[in-house]
């Protein structure tokens, strides 16, 4: 089933790096996510949910975890991501 994300979350979706490009998460606008690592795609996938700045994560394994974003930076499970501008 297909999420919409609001208008005030939009700002998040898109693909997330970490500094040193090995991790690259993207968060799709159906309210799913896929992740890299290394070169690894696919890694990791599941559906995210947003509320102000806090993401929820159930991976499809249903493993969970969870984040938040700080000004303009996400900080999920020991890491710091930060968006990739195209």
């Amino acid at each position: 089933m297909e999420k919409n994300i609001s208008k005030e979350n939009a700002s998040y979706v898109g693909m997330w790096v970490t500094a040193d490009g090995h991790i690259r998460q993207e968060l799709l606008p159906n309210g799913r996510y896929d992740e890299a690592r290394g070169n690894r795609q696919s890694a990791y996938t599941g559906s995210y949910t947003l509320k102000g700045n806090r993401i929820d994560y159930v991976d499809d394994t249903g493993f969970t975890a969870d984040g938040e974003f700080r000004d303009g930076v996400l900080y999920h499970a020991g890491m710091i991501f930060y968006r990739e501008e195209l």
